[in-house]
């Protein structure tokens, strides 16, 4: 049997984070990892630690990623102090491109309206074609302009999860691999409240960070978190010369000089293979944005399974009926990956009370037959 002071389960990107921060405030704590055999979202992540467009239909939301954007320089700073690893942050803000007039207006509806609820707190421009190739001159003809904020930026996702892990461990956390937790149980109440996992770790906290898991754990504590996988699909492509200094919504080059293309969406269950005909229409979208593009071999793709809620938004949420149990889900475990080092990490270990605005992303909301999810982007 181990005794900590909180047991995170998940070893992905937000349990890390989580754990991470909580150890920071000086918490023992224990992390379950089921291992590369669950449907890790970390291994299949973007890298984008992006606000751009997020938020429309959940204002709160906008802020929320806003802030962990603005919180990922003291993360990459404090990662790189800790254990010598870079994980190679950029923020110089962010493209989305597109190839009709329709699809700007939308997109600058979109961002007018998040602009608007944040009372002109949310910089973002709409680019002519001319005033694209001025700042990214690979762009294709098909490109008729593209939003920009300067809020966006980049990381290697595969360094950022190596380097939680060697935090981790050097802030002493016990970290447990080949672990997926099926059962936990609440004894006790107050300050006498216990939660054991498998009937082997005993925490008066404990904090389910286990991804498309969530479903079954939260039940199992009295929280609705309803999630459900949702499939992306990436293709890699070999180092080149570097031609591209922003992240975009399709198209990234990474720090180690390769190309990534994505940005599919499926509800296809948990299958978490690839298909050619989804690949060939990223490519395609790939090739149409930067046409040199066409010349590069492609050398390896994926398929990874998302936490989705309902309307895409986070779920975050201590049980009313067994206090000292949170859930912690979203979607985009990059973006995040700051708020949950430095406001999730706090709050569950009752270091601060609760961030703001944390209610309106309680899965309660689920129950509402008055709310009418409306996807995250």
């Amino acid at each position: 049997m181990k005794n900590s002071d909180l047991i995170v389960i998940g070893g992905g990107l937000v349990g890390s984070a989580v754990a991470y921060g909580a150890a920071r405030q000086g918490a023992s704590v224990t992390l379950l990892d089921e291992g590369d055999q669950a449907f890790r979202a970390s291994r299949g992540n973007f890298g984008l630690v992006w606000v751009q467009g997020k938020g429309f239909g959940m204002t709160p939301y906008a802020r929320w990623t806003r802030s962990s954007a603005s919180l990922w320089p003291k993360l990459a700073a404090a990662l790189l102090e800790e254990t010598g690893v870079d994980v190679h942050l950029q923020q110089p803000g962010g493209f989305s491109f597109y190839f009709s007039d329709e699809e700007l207006q939308e997109r600058r509806q979109r961002l007018q309206a998040i602009q608007d609820e944040l009372h002109g707190d949310y910089p973002f421009e709409m680019m002519t074609r001319h005033e694209v190739l001025d700042r990214v001159p690979a762009v294709g003809p098909e490109v008729v302009g593209a939003s920009y904020t300067p809020m966006d930026g980049h990381a290697n996702p595969l360094k950022l999860l190596r380097a939680l892990h060697a935090a981790n461990l050097k802030h002493g956390v016990h970290y447990v691999s080949g672990q997926a937790a099926r059962q936990v149980t609440s004894q006790g109440q107050g300050n006498e409240r216990r939660f054991t996992v498998d009937g082997r770790w005993h925490a008066p906290r404990v904090v389910l960070a286990a991804g498309l898991g969530n479903r079954d754990l939260a039940g199992q504590l009295g929280i609705h978190a309803p999630v459900v996988p949702n499939r992306g699909q990436v293709l890699v492509g070999e180092r080149t010369a570097r031609f591209l200094d922003y992240p975009t919504l399709n198209v990234r080059q990474t720090d180690e000089g390769t190309i990534q293309l994505g940005d599919s969406m499926e509800e296809v269950g948990f299958n978490d293979s690839v298909t050619t005909g989804v690949l060939a229409n990223i490519a395609q979208r790939g090739v149409r944005t930067f046409p040199l593009l066409a010349s590069l071999r492609l050398v390896r793709a994926w398929g990874a399974l998302r936490v989705m809620s309902p309307d895409g938004f986070p779920i975050y949420q201590e049980s009313v009926k067994h206090p000292g149990a949170f859930v912690t889900t979203c979607h985009s475990g990059v973006t995040l990956a700051a708020a949950h080092t430095f406001h999730i990490a706090p709050w569950v270990t009752s270091t601060t009370g609760k961030p703001q605005e944390i209610e309106v992303f309680s899965g309660d909301r689920f129950l509402n037959p008055n709310y009418c999810p409306s996807h995250a982007h």
